[in-house]
C-alpha cells in the first residue's frame, strides 16, 4: 500500500520577469514501511521536495497524497492535522527549542496530543538514544550529536507513519554521523516507520530501498522510482 504518492508535481517561483522552476513533472509511489533517498546536487530541489511531500508547502501544479490525504485538497490547518497525525521530522540543525530542556523538547509533540504520560514516554525514548542522563540538559549544554539524538527521540515520540529527515548528519562529524544514521535506521526498524531523507552522502544514500535522483528539478534515469 502506497503511503505516499507524488504525481506530476511541479514548483515554480516568480523571480522578477521570469518563472523559475524548481520541480518539473516529478513521479513517484512510496509504499508502507520502505525507506527512500533523494539525492543530488545543490539546488536540484531536494529539500524542496521534501516540503512538498510533508505538506509544509504547496505545489504549484499535480497532487502529493500521504497516507490518503490529498494535501492540495486540504486548508493549512488541516495539513497541520495531518503532520501532527502521521510525520516525524529530523532536521540538519536539529531544530529544539533552546529555553527547553531535552525532555521538555521531546515531550512538546505528546503534549500537543494531550498524552497523560508524555514524560514517561519522553523519558523512555531518552534513554533509548542513550541520553537518559542527560534529559535536564539544554540544547546549549549538549553537544551536536546529542542534539540530534534528541530531535530523534522527538521524531519518534508520536510514532509517525512517515519520517522526514533533511540531511540528519551534515552538521555532525564522521563518527559522530555513523552513529545517528545507525540510530535512524534501527528506531526506523523498531517502529516499521517509512523513511524518506535528503542526503549529500552517498554511502548514507545506499543504505535506503531506493534512490530518487534529482537534477535540475527532474529525476533522472537510473533512479528507482
Amino acid at each position: 500500500m502506497n503511503i505516499l504518492s507524488v504525481k506530476d508535481v511541479s514548483k515554480t517561483y516568480q523571480s522578477g520577469t521570469r518563472k523559475l522552476t524548481v520541480l518539473d513533472q516529478v513521479n513517484f509511489d512510496i509504499q508502507a514501511g520502505e525507506s527512500i533517498s533523494i539525492v543530488g546536487p545543490s539546488g536540484s530541489g531536494k529539500t524542496t521536495l521534501l516540503g512538498l511531500c510533508a505538506g509544509l508547502d504547496s505545489a504549484s501544479t499535480g497532487s502529493v497524497v500521504l497516507a490518503g490525504n490529498a494535501f492540495e485538497k486540504l486548508s493549512e490547518d488541516q495539513r497541520a492535522a495531518v503532520r501532527s497525525k502521521n510525520i516525524g521530522f529530523i532536521f540538519q540543525n536539529f531544530q529544539l527549542l533552546p529555553t527547553l530542556t531535552a525532555l521538555e523538547n521531546v515531550m512538546v509533540p505528546l503534549e500537543l496530543k494531550k498524552r497523560k504520560d508524555a514524560k514517561a514516554k519522553a523519558t523512555e525514548l531518552l534513554t533509548k538514544v542513550g541520553l537518559g542522563d542527560r534529559i535536564t540538559h539544554y540544547p546549549s549544554q549538549l553537544s551536536g550529536g546529542e542534539q540530534q539524538r534528541v530531535s530523534i527521540a522527538r521524531a519518534f515520540a508520536n510514532e509517525p507513519k512517515i519520517l522526514f529527515a533533511d540531511e540528519p548528519t551534515g552538521n555532525l562529524d564522521t563518527e559522530t554521523g555513523e552513529m545517528i544514521e545507525d540510530l535512524i535506521f534501527d528506531m526506523n526498524k523498531e517502529q516499521g516507520t517509512t523513511l524518506i531523507l535528503v542526503t549529500h552522502d552517498p554511502e548514507l544514500a545506499k543504505r535506503t530501498n531506493r534512490i530518487i535522483n534529482i537534477k535540475g528539478g527532474k529525476i533522472q534515469e537510473g533512479s528507482h522510482v
